[in-house]
């Protein structure tokens, strides 16, 4: 049996009550909020989303046992498929608790499913909609693409990285509780290494509580991977470092949909001049881009980088203290819906090529011509066999043509 020695630290002083959870104030109301009023409100599920070690499996622990309720905990890495779902989980979301009145359902590290895996994710969203008990799921990227559906499904709560001072406090606190003592700069390092990880402080805390000498090891920062929203905010909000041109080193994501997030999210916290500047880098960022793609110039990567990073970082004239909700590009989903409509027409004047025996190119440029034939003659919709989808781009096509008319006309 393991002693209480032998007790993992992050498990011995694991919180208990709502209080004691640090940092995360704004998401342990929101979490209460869910629960007070589960059954009343639309949302079924609530998606805890940030990074490793920030407190969402805890704040969902520390949930069920402020309300009085059994926790049934499954990570989603095990729930392979829909076969598995039904045979784990469905039971769980159906079945009443036998030892308590109330039961909350915790699907830990949603964003471990595989896209490989078949039905996984479909099944989970039916069981988010059937679920009679309030179910929390967490996860670390909650904007990997295969999460889409299951986030308009549920409401989402962020967890923010933890500041040093926070982790700090926390591991100082335990160093008191196990009546052990260790100088401050080792703690404060160790805190600052962790990059909000207060689970892998915790451990460190641990580890060199064993050594005779802890000043002698020396802790390495973690090198984790981190999400936009965190990238954005140090380059936006923060002073510029050395460590600020490194940032994109850690996120996993390509330059082209970082140009889009910076494009979009810039004007949340510069103003004016600020604002001037940091699209004038933003805009050197991209002619850049065409260089390297163009003359395959790879030395020009490094330019990149530097405007984007601690470039738009110096753009401001000092840090920037206001909390502010980051947005996901919007052009991505005009790009989207503008290709979803090319590919309409393009549908359109294959058919129309076909049935007419001319070439696709052809039907392709005489598009304004044929589309009003084919908008007013239901006969040759039919003829076509156009989808409706089909019918109501071509009839949104000759009403652009019309308004584009009229505005013309009344220039002239």
């Amino acid at each position: 049996m393991t002693s209480e020695k032998e007790t993992p630290w992050i498990e011995k002083y694991r919180p208990e009550k709502f209080r004691d959870i640090k940092g995360q104030d704004q998401a342990v109301e929101k979490v209460k909020s869910f629960l007070k009023y589960f059954g009343g409100i639309k949302r079924k599920a609530i998606l805890l989303y940030g990074p490793p070690g920030t407190g969402k499996t805890t704040i969902a622990s520390v949930a069920a046992k402020e309300s009085d309720a059994e926790i049934f905990e499954i990570n989603a890495s095990d729930l392979r498929n829909k076969d598995k779902i039904r045979s784990v989980l469905k039971p769980a979301v159906e079945q009443k608790s036998l030892k308590r009145d109330k039961k909350i359902i915790l699907v830990d590290e949603v964003d471990g499913i595989s896209e490989t895996d078949r039905g996984g994710l479909s099944e989970l969203m039916l069981l988010v909609e059937e679920t009679t008990f309030p179910m929390i799921i967490t996860a670390n990227d909650v904007w990997n693409k295969k999460l889409s559906d299951l986030r308009k499904k549920c409401e989402l709560v962020q967890l923010k990285e933890l500041d040093y001072k926070i982790v700090r406090e926390v591991i100082l606190e335990i160093c008191k509780k196990e009546k052990i003592t260790i100088d401050e700069t080792i703690l404060t390092s160790i805190s600052v290494k962790a990059k909000g990880d207060v689970r892998a402080a915790i451990n460190d805390v641990q580890t060199i509580s064993k050594v005779e000498n802890p000043e002698s090891i020396i802790f390495d920062e973690r090198n984790k991977e981190i999400t936009i929203f965190e990238v954005l905010k140090r380059v936006l909000k923060d002073k510029p470092t050395n460590e600020t041109f490194k940032l994109f080193d850690s996120l996993n994501m390509s330059i082209d949909d970082i140009i889009l997030w910076f494009e979009e999210n810039i004007p949340e916290d510069y103003q004016g001049e600020e604002l001037v500047r940091a699209y004038d880098l933003l805009s050197k960022v991209d002619v850049f881009r065409g260089r390297i793609h163009k003359q395959q110039y790879w030395r020009f990567l490094i330019y990149e980088n530097l405007l984007m990073s601690y470039g738009i970082a110096s753009a401001k004239k000092k840090p920037k203290t206001k909390f502010t909700t980051y947005k996901r590009p919007t052009r991505i989903l005009k790009i989207w819906i503008n290709n979803q409509k090319i590919q309409k027409k393009k549908s359109i004047a294959k058919k129309y090529a076909e049935l007419v025996h001319v070439g696709e190119k052809r039907a392709l440029n005489e598009f304004a011509i044929i589309g009003p034939i084919i908008a007013k003659n239901q006969a040759i919709q039919k003829e076509l066999r156009l989808s409706q989808e089909e019918i109501s781009y071509v009839e949104e096509f000759v009403e652009r043509d019309k308004q584009i008319e009229n505005i013309e006309y009344l220039e002239n």
